[in-house]
């Protein structure tokens, strides 16, 4: 992987040629919509449609710059991050928003669907038939897959768009085959413009915390193995009163797979040399199941864990009710360190990922792909100007972008310090009492996802504490990188019928898995439980998922 900070190095190539003008212009429009219109796709959007998916892209002249003339309006529809909402109704009232019209001279109209709704949003929307110029989701995880999207007309496939009119992410691409075999399905099309992390620290930033001002009152060491958890464990709750020593919900346990991957299994779907796997049926997921049955009949996991929430753990490891628990880097190390900064004895610590012999690595742990599928742009079939939209979305990857998207406003959140991008107190300490993650959303979006190539020097100047800086060495110590399976898309048959797999399983699966940790089911079940997972067809999705890992080896 490379340096994120030779980001720029990269950009400055791409950008040989072109020049970076400045224009003035004014902030987008908002609007916000929770409900779709009647759910009928009308024969005018399917016709329009067709044409734009058979049209041939003109060739233009590279004669191209920023800004754009400022007489095409867009819409664009995407969730509203909860960072912008806190103090921004739309993204389109954020200092980010103006400043991106004014250096791409496009004006954009943003529509953000109701928070808690918005995959009801995004489903009615698609019904309507009324699409805006471009949705920015999880295109990915669309049901049948992005070729789906593409098949039903919803999207336009980009290979010739970003062709003609997108030379910075085509430039990028071009540098790194490896990011463009993950963004294209197995048919050879592009169907969005991704959000890229560009260095290997930015795709790891979630893992175990502990209170090491406790370690250190007890004179304890950071544990690494299953029985040096458990030690401290119960140190914790003797000694220390905790009521919960770990606490953290059942999403972000199987999330980071913590403690299962010490038995040699990760959650869900993974590779193991070249083979897929469902972890929740592995043997060493009944280690694990018999580790936490433990924890929980000894009060070391909190008993409320099968319905904890984010406010309730976070409350826990401030309260001193839990002494270890799973967090970010940003929103927990430095969110709860700063909850507590009026007290100089509270101390937080990232830990390593467990194991089961001292001196092993750790099989996984929390680690995103370089192209994060969590959200990207797609340029939607109804849209009428197929070049502006794509070269609003292309400044992303730009030089003159990538300093927007990362850094905001020069002069205003960041300035040049010995040539490297550096937050100002704007963001830093801001004057109106906004945490960094509420100042940084108003000017950009390198801290959610978004069309662009997220730079390593984000990471430098958000993460400032000593605590954060090990805690992401800690992390990173793992071997997930041989285990995560990468952007794989089965075909939109073999999607439709993975759902229908998927959907039970997933819900059995949840349930058994608290039954055999609160003892409502004894282990000796296991098998039983295995069994009838198979019974609903867990062989035919990995026989789906295996063949669309081979044929991305092929891509």
């Amino acid at each position: 992987m490379k340096k994120g900070k030779n980001i720029y190095k990269l950009l400055a190539i791409i950008m040989v040629g072109m020049m970076v003008l400045s224009a003035c212009g004014g902030g987008g429009k908002s609007t916000t919509n929770g409900e779709g219109s009647k759910p009928t796709v009308s024969d005018k959007s399917k016709d329009t449609s067709k044409d734009k998916k058979d049209e041939k892209v003109e060739d233009k002249k590279d004669d191209f710059s920023y800004p754009m003339d400022g007489s095409t309006t867009l819409t664009w529809w995407l969730q509203l991050n909860p960072n912008v909402s806190a103090t921004s109704a739309s993204l389109g009232d954020t200092p980010f928003a103006a400043e991106l019209e004014k250096q791409t001279g496009v004006k954009v109209e943003y529509i953000h669907p109701a928070q808690g709704s918005e995959n009801e949003a995004f489903n009615l929307l698609l019904a309507s038939g009324d699409l805006p110029d471009i949705i920015e989701r999880p295109w990915y995880n669309f049901p049948g897959g992005p070729d789906k999207a593409i098949q039903d007309e919803y999207i336009i496939p980009l290979n010739d768009v970003i062709d003609q009119y997108a030379p910075n992410l085509k430039a990028y691409l071009e540098k790194e085959p490896e990011v463009e075999k993950m963004i294209k399905t197995d048919n050879g099309d592009f169907y969005s413009f991704p959000f890229i992390r560009s260095e290997d620290k930015l795709r790891v930033f979630f893992g175990p915390v502990v209170r090491q001002d406790w370690l250190d009152d007890l004179g304890l060491t950071a544990p690494e193995t299953i029985a040096e958890w458990e030690e401290v464990l119960k140190a914790f709750r003797d000694k220390k009163g905790a009521e919960a020593s770990f606490s953290a919900t059942p999403y972000h346990i199987t999330l980071s797979s913590i403690f299962m991957s010490a038995y040699g299994v990760q959650s869900g779907f993974y590779q193991d040399n070249g083979k897929v796997k469902y972890g929740f049926i592995e043997p060493g997921y009944k280690d694990y199941l018999r580790l936490f049955n433990q924890w929980y009949n000894e009060g070391l996991i909190d008993k409320n864990f099968a319905t904890m929430d984010q406010k309730a753990y976070e409350a826990n490891i401030l309260n001193g009710r839990a002494g270890i628990t799973l967090g970010y880097l940003g929103s927990g190390i430095g969110a709860w360190t700063s909850a507590k900064a009026d007290d100089p004895s509270y101390q937080l610590a990232g830990l390593k990922y467990p194991v089961v012999n001292k001196g092993e690595t750790p099989m996984t742990g929390q680690k995103s792909l370089t192209y994060e599928t969590g959200a990207s742009a797609a340029i939607t079939t109804s849209c009428k100007n197929v070049e502006v939209a794509a070269r609003l979305l292309d400044y992303g990857y730009s030089e003159a972008g990538v300093n927007l998207y990362n850094f905001g406003i020069e002069g205003k959140s960041f300035t040049f310090v010995n040539g490297v991008p550096t937050y100002t107190d704007l963001i830093l300490k801001n004057p109106d009492g906004l945490s960094i993650a509420h100042a940084m959303s108003k000017y950009i979006r390198a801290n959610y996802n978004a069309p662009m190539i997220q730079s390593g020097y984000y990471a430098d100047g958000y993460f400032q504490l000593d605590s954060q800086l090990k805690a992401i060495q800690m992390w990173q110590d793992t071997n997930a990188d041989q285990h995560i399976l990468p952007t794989i898309t089965p075909t939109p048959e073999e999607s439709t019928e993975m759902a229908g797999i998927m959907n039970d399983i997933t819900t059995y699966q949840e349930e058994m898995m608290l039954k055999f940790i609160m003892g409502v089911e004894p282990l000796d079940k296991f098998d039983d439980y295995v069994a009838e997972i198979k019974k609903m067809g867990i062989d035919r999705a990995l026989e789906i998922n295996q063949a669309a890992f081979e044929r991305y080896d092929s891509r």
